[in-house]
């Protein structure tokens, strides 16, 4: 008992603990990371079938709870009967090449991790080759960030860049066309004509994209019939997305 509580410490320390089913499916799917450990419950709930098929021959330390420890280990109720300890999120080391990766997304100050995981969802939806985060002011890529990503963020190549100027820079002196997404003051999204490569800016909820970058690229918007009414950042995010992809 005692080894096993020591273990639990020692993966809380260097792991991380993601849930749910579509979350640990995509990170076997991905290979990008190492499944150290898993917790389920007896009787085994519905969604243990779908994950079993992608776990590997040999499953390190599985282990059975009830769904009160679930919620208590996870912070949520959403679950479904399963959790993962599993080696850290990887990001990127280095920022993109256009060449290799011609449609990016960049999220200024995002900080709601519900919203966070829907918009990386979007954007695993819509092709992006790659998105850039800030380290200040931003939501992390958390478990629950990627619950709501439905674990397509696994897939995503991400980068952590220093700040919103310092990533904004960068990507100009790529050669990236900066489309910013802003709620008035911009072209019509819909009458743009899009030049690759090319970054969409996607602004935090409370004050969009920070002023002292937005000279730095085409400021674009969904035009609305009401004028006091906004999208949600993570559904404006999916529909400038779907709209940068088709075009």
């Amino acid at each position: 008992m005692a080894q096993k509580k020591t273990q639990q410490k020692k993966d809380k320390r260097e792991n991380e603990l993601i849930y749910g089913a579509h979350p640990i499916i995509e990170m076997l799917k991905a290979k990008k990371r190492k499944l150290v450990g898993i917790y389920t419950t007896k009787p085994l709930p519905k969604a243990w079938n779908r994950v079993q098929r992608y776990l590997p021959r040999s499953v390190p330390n599985i282990q059975y709870v009830t769904r009160a420890v679930l919620d208590r280990m996870t912070g949520s109720t959403e679950h479904m009967g399963v959790a993962a300890w599993v080696t850290p999120f990887q990001y990127r080391k280095k920022n993109f090449d256009p060449k290799q990766a011609p449609f990016l997304l960049l999220l200024d100050s995002v900080q709601d991790v519900r919203n966070l995981g829907a918009i990386l969802r979007s954007a695993y939806c819509t092709g992006v080759n790659g998105v850039v985060l800030c380290e200040k002011y931003a939501a992390p890529i958390t478990a629950a960030a990627i619950k709501a990503s439905a674990g397509l963020a696994e897939h995503l190549d991400i980068y952590l860049a220093p700040s919103m100027k310092h990533a904004v820079l960068e990507l100009k002196k790529s050669g990236y066309n900066m489309y910013m997404a802003v709620l008035q003051d911009g072209k019509n999204a819909l009458e743009v004509g899009y030049k690759k490569p090319l970054c969409l800016v996607i602004g935090s909820e409370a004050t969009g994209i920070a002023k002292d970058v937005r000279p730095y690229g085409e400021l674009i918007t969904l035009e609305q019939p009401d004028p006091d009414a906004s999208f949600n950042a993570s559904v404006a995010a999916g529909i400038f997305l779907f709209l940068l992809s088709s075009k």
